[in-house]
């Protein structure tokens, strides 16, 4: 009879653990997908209690997908209703505000919103928004961020974007130029034929100097500088080598 009960109950226990692993250990790619987005307060660590622990993974999985949707194409959000709702047609960048200490504003933006597992208090416009992703074939967000007048890229003290972000703004804006997704604003100057006609006045009028009639050297006094013998032997002994026949 124990042999019996002892049988039955290593035969549970074989059963039990292949469904018992896979909750107790979720995987590690999901583990870190889901510690890499920490902006989303719904992607927090597993409960302490074993209960409802694969809802919990189901949830997690729905949410990490919903949040990588545009990751392929991240281009895509801003072509969204959800982006329309959030920004409507202004910047990403327009209105923002910086918390900080005292009245002064500090005179540069943070280096980085997000550092390991804490992020600052009010993230920079780029940081605070997961779904948006600097790719230089996303176009229509870095063109937010050049001005249309000047075709230069807004500082950072106008945006409010961290440096670090700033970084990747400038390399992907690099990059989207020279493969022909941004244009260059280059400034057309446009010249008249007086300005390389000799009719002018400014050149017209003045006389050429006389060397260029005579044939004389421009200053007089270079005619009159006689060469030492003895140097000019020294130098072609030392060149000789390299001196044509005859010199």
């Amino acid at each position: 009879m124990a042999a019996s009960v002892t049988a039955a109950v290593g035969a549970l226990s074989r059963l039990s653990r292949p469904l018992v692993r896979p909750i107790r250990h979720p995987p590690c790619c999901l583990h870190r997908l889901v510690v890499s987005s920490r902006l989303d307060p719904r992607l927090r660590g597993p409960p302490s209690h074993g209960f409802g622990t694969a809802a919990w993974l189901q949830k997690e999985q729905k949410v990490v997908a919903e949040a990588s949707r545009y990751t392929k194409q991240p281009w895509a959000y801003l072509e969204s209703t959800e982006y329309e709702e959030r920004y409507g047609s202004s910047p990403v960048w327009s209105g923002y505000r910086r918390n900080h200490k005292g009245s002064i504003p500090p005179q540069k933006t943070r280096k980085t919103c997000i550092r390991g597992e804490k992020v600052s208090g009010n993230p920079c416009p780029i940081c605070r928004d997961p779904n948006i992703i600097i790719h230089p074939q996303n176009v229509a967000l870095l063109e937010q961020f050049i001005s249309p007048h000047s075709g230069m890229v807004h500082d950072t003290h106008l945006t409010g974007v961290c440096r670090k972000q700033q970084k990747k703004l400038l390399e992907a804006i690099t990059t989207a130029r020279d493969e022909g997704l941004l244009q260059f604003q280059i400034p057309y100057v446009e010249f008249s034929g007086e300005d390389y006609s000799n009719s002018h006045d400014a050149v017209g009028s003045t006389p050429r100097p006389p060397a260029l009639t005579d044939g004389d050297t421009w200053y007089k006094w270079y005619s009159e500088i006689i060469p030492d013998e003895k140097e000019v032997a020294k130098v072609r002994k030392t060149y000789k080598a390299y001196l044509k026949q005859g010199c």
